[in-house]
C-alpha cells in the first residue's frame, strides 16, 4: 500500500495542477472537484483563522473584527523533508517564494482588496496559496467567509444570503469534507456551521466538528457533553482546540509555542485530561489527513472513471479542432491542398443541392430575369409617335417606296439594346450568389476554422476567379444581344410580307403609306419580332451565365490558386497555416489538460495500489 503522505501528496499536486490549468469548473464534475478537500466553515469570529494557523503552524492570515475573510482561500499544504525551509507561493505570483509569513498575510489582504476593494464586500473568486513545510501534513483546506446573521454598515443587504450561498456552493459537493467550527462559549444549538452542515450532509459522514475557545468558557462549565457526543452526535469525533489568546498574539508568540501550550492545557485540564490524546490542532490535522486517505481510496475507482471519460472527451476535442500541423514543407503543402479541396467540396454541395443556396441561382433565371424583361420600355419605344419619328428620320429626304427597311432596322436595334440591362443584371446577380456561397462554404468547412490566414487567401483567390468568370459571362451575354442585332431573322419578315394587310386597299394612293395605321402596323411587326428575340434571350442568357460562371466555378474556382500554392516556399506555407491565436491557445490548454489527466491516471494507479 502507498503511504498516506504519498497518496494525499499526489492528490495535492494534481489539485494544484488542475488549478493552474483552470480545470475546476464548467459542465459536469471536474477532476479538481472529484478529489476530496476540506472546507472550513464557521460563523464570524468563531476561530476559523486560528484553527487554520494552528494546523499550518504559522501566523499568516489577516485578522480583525467583522468580516475578515472576504474571498475563499484555497490552502494547499505540502509536506517537505525535514531540514528544508518553509515557504509559501501564490498561484497569481507563481515564481515568487515568500519565506516571511507576515508578507503572506499582506499579500492575502492586498489580493482580496484587488477584487473587492477596501470595502466589506465579498467575492467568490478564490485566492490559491500553497505552503511547503516539513511541519505540515499533506492537506487541501478551503477557508470560507464567516457566516453571519446581519449586514453591518458598508455591506449590501444581501450579504447574509450571499455568504451562505457561497459557502453552500463548496460544502454541498459530495467530495467536500466539512470542518464545522463552533466556539465552545456559545450554545451548540445556535451554531451556524453545524446548522449548514446538517442541511447539506444530513448523515454526518462528511462533517467534522471542532470546538474552539474551550479556555474561554465560563468558570465551572465545560464542553464535555458536546465533545463526547451527548449534546450533538456526529459520525466523527469532536475535536477541541485552544487558540492563542489575544495577549499571545500581541506578544508575537509563535505557533510552535502555541501548540505546546495547547497540549499542556489539555494534559493538565481536569475536565479534558482523559481526552488529551484526541484534542488539539496537531491531532486535528492528523485526523483530517487520515480521513482524507480513506476517502481518496474509496473514490479512486470513480476518479479513474472520470479521468478516462475526460481523456476521451479531450482527445475528441483535439480531433475536432485539429492536431498540430507538421513543419515539413511537403506535409504543409499537402495539408494546404487538402484544406482547399475540403472547401471546394462544400462549395460544390451548395451548387448541386446538397446544401442550401444553389437554388438562388435558379431564382435569378426564373424570377429576376423574366421580371426585368417585362419591365423593358417597349411600349414607349414602339409608340405611334416614336415609330413615326424613327421611320421618317431613317427615310431622310427621300421617302421609302415600298417598305421602310431602314426604319425597321433602327426600331429593332433600339429595342434589342434594351436587353443588355437585364442580361448584365443576371450576370451580376449570379456573381453575388456565388460570392455569398464562397463565404458560407468557408465558414462551413470545419477543417478551415483554425486557419484564418488560409481562409482569407481562399476567399481572395475565389473572389478573383469569380470576377474573371463574371467578366467572361458579361462579354458572352452582351455578345448574344449584339448577335440578335447583327443578323435579323429574315423568315419572320418574309412571312409578314406574304400576309395581306388588314383592311388595306391595294389601289389606295401612296399617301396611305404614311397613315397612322401604317405606323401602327410597323410598330406591331417590330414588337412581334422583339417578343421572339426576348423568348430567345430568356433561354440563352441563363445558358451563357451557367456556362461561363457556374460551370467554371465548379470546375476551376481554385485552379490558379493551386498553381500559386505549389510555388510557395516553406516560410510562406507556414504563414498560410498560421492559426487563430485563440484556437492555438485552446489546443495548448487541451493538450496540457490531456497530459495532466494521463499523468494523474498513471500516478494514481502506481501509488494507490502499491
Amino acid at each position: 500500500m502507498a503511504t498516506m503522505e504519498s497518496l494525499i501528496g499526489l492528490v495535492n499536486r494534481i489539485q494544484r495542477a488542475c488549478t493552474v490549468l483552470g480545470d475546476h469548473g464548467g459542465e459536469g464534475m471536474s477532476l479538481w472537484e472529484a478529489l476530496p478537500s476540506v472546507a472550513v466553515v464557521g460563523g464570524q469570529s468563531s476561530g476559523k483563522s486560528s484553527v487554520l494557523e494552528s494546523v499550518v503552524g504559522r501566523d499568516f492570515l489577516p485578522r480583525g473584527s467583522g468580516i475578515v475573510t472576504r474571498r475563499p482561500l484555497v490552502l494547499q499544504l505540502h509536506k517537505t523533508d525535514k531540514g528544508q525551509s518553509e515557504y509559501a507561493e501564490f498561484l497569481h505570483a507563481p515564481k515568487k517564494r515568500l519565506t516571511d509569513f507576515a508578507a503572506v498575510r499582506r499579500e492575502i489582504q492586498d489580493e482580496t482588496d484587488r477584487i473587492t476593494g477596501k470595502s466589506k464586500q465579498i467575492s467568490n473568486i478564490p485566492i490559491h496559496l500553497s505552503i511547503y513545510s516539513p511541519n505540515v501534513v499533506n492537506l487541501t483546506l478551503i477557508d470560507l467567509p464567516g457566516l453571519t446573521k446581519v449586514a453591518v454598515e458598508g455591506q449590501s443587504e444581501s450579504i447574509v444570503e450571499d455568504i451562505e450561498n457561497m459557502v453552500r456552493s463548496y460544502v454541498e459537493k459530495p467530495n467536500c469534507i466539512i470542518l464545522a467550527i463552533s466556539p465552545a462559549n456559545q450554545d451548540i444549538a445556535t451554531s451556524d456551521a453545524i446548522k449548514l452542515a446538517k442541511e447539506v450532509d444530513p448523515s454526518g459522514e462528511r462533517t467534522f466538528g471542532v470546538l474552539t475557545k474551550l479556555d474561554l468558557m465560563d468558570k465551572g462549565t465545560n464542553a464535555l457533553d458536546v465533545i463526547e457526543g451527548r449534546s450533538y452526535r456526529l459520525q466523527h469525533p469532536w475535536v477541541g482546540i485552544v487558540n492563542r489568546s489575544q495577549a499571545d498574539i500581541n506578544k508575537n508568540v509563535d505557533m510552535i509555542s502555541a501548540r505546546r501550550k495547547e497540549c499542556e492545557y489539555f494534559e493538565t485540564s481536569p475536565e479534558y485530561g482523559h481526552l488529551s490524546h484526541k484534542m488539539g490542532s496537531e491531532f486535528l490535522a492528523k485526523l483530517l489527513s487520515k480521513h482524507l486517505e480513506i476517502v481518496i481510496r474509496q473514490r479512486i475507482p470513480s476518479i479513474i472513471v472520470l479521468i478516462n471519460k475526460t481523456i476521451d472527451e479531450l482527445n475528441a476535442e483535439l480531433d475536432r479542432i485539429g492536431r498540430p500541423i507538421a513543419v515539413d514543407p511537403g506535409a504543409q503543402l499537402y495539408t494546404t491542398l487538402e484544406l482547399c479541396r475540403a472547401f471546394d467540396r462544400v462549395f460544390k454541395e451548395h451548387l448541386d443541392g446538397g446544401r442550401p443556396g444553389g437554388d438562388r441561382i435558379y431564382g435569378v433565371f426564373d424570377h429576376q430575369l423574366p421580371a426585368a424583361l417585362k419591365k423593358l420600355p417597349f411600349d414607349r419605344h414602339l409608340s405611334l409617335q416614336n415609330v413615326q419619328k424613327i421611320v421618317s428620320e431613317a427615310d431622310g429626304y427621300q421617302p421609302h417606296l415600298i417598305a421602310p427597311e431602314q426604319g425597321y432596322r433602327r426600331l429593332i436595334d433600339g429595342s434589342i439594346s434594351y436587353f443588355k440591362g437585364p442580361a448584365e443584371a443576371s450576370v451580376d446577380a449570379v456573381h453575388i450568389v456565388l460570392k455569398e456561397l464562397v463565404r458560407k462554404s468557408i465558414a462551413e468547412t470545419e477543417e478551415l476554422r483554425r486557419f484564418p490566414t488560409l481562409q482569407s487567401d481562399i476567399a481572395a483567390a475565389a473572389t478573383e476567379a469569380l470576377e474573371r468568370f463574371r467578366d467572361a459571362s458579361r462579354k458572352t451575354v452582351l455578345r448574344l444581344v449584339d448577335m440578335e442585332s447583327s443578323y435579323l431573322t429574315v423568315e419572320f419578315f418574309r412571312k409578314l410580307h406574304l400576309e395581306p394587310e388588314k383592311n388595306s386597299n391595294p389601289s389606295a394612293p401612296n399617301m396611305d403609306r404614311y397613315s397612322d395605321n401604317h405606323f401602327r402596323r410597323i410598330g406591331s411587326n417590330v414588337n412581334a419580332y422583339i417578343n421572339m428575340v426576348c423568348d430567345t434571350l430568356k433561354n440563352s442568357i441563363p445558358k451563357a451565365v451557367v456556362y461561363c460562371q457556374v460551370r467554371e466555378a465548379k470546375k476551376s474556382l481554385l485552379s490558379c490558386y493551386y498553381a500559386q500554392v505549389g510555388r510557395k516556399e516553406k516560410e510562406q506555407l507556414g504563414a498560410m497555416l498560421d492559426e487563430d491565436p485563440t484556437l492555438m491557445e485552446r489546443r495548448t490548454t487541451i493538450a496540457k489538460r490531456l497530459e495532466l489527466y494521463k499523468s494523474a491516471r498513471d500516478e494514481i494507479d502506481s501509488v494507490a495500489w502499491k
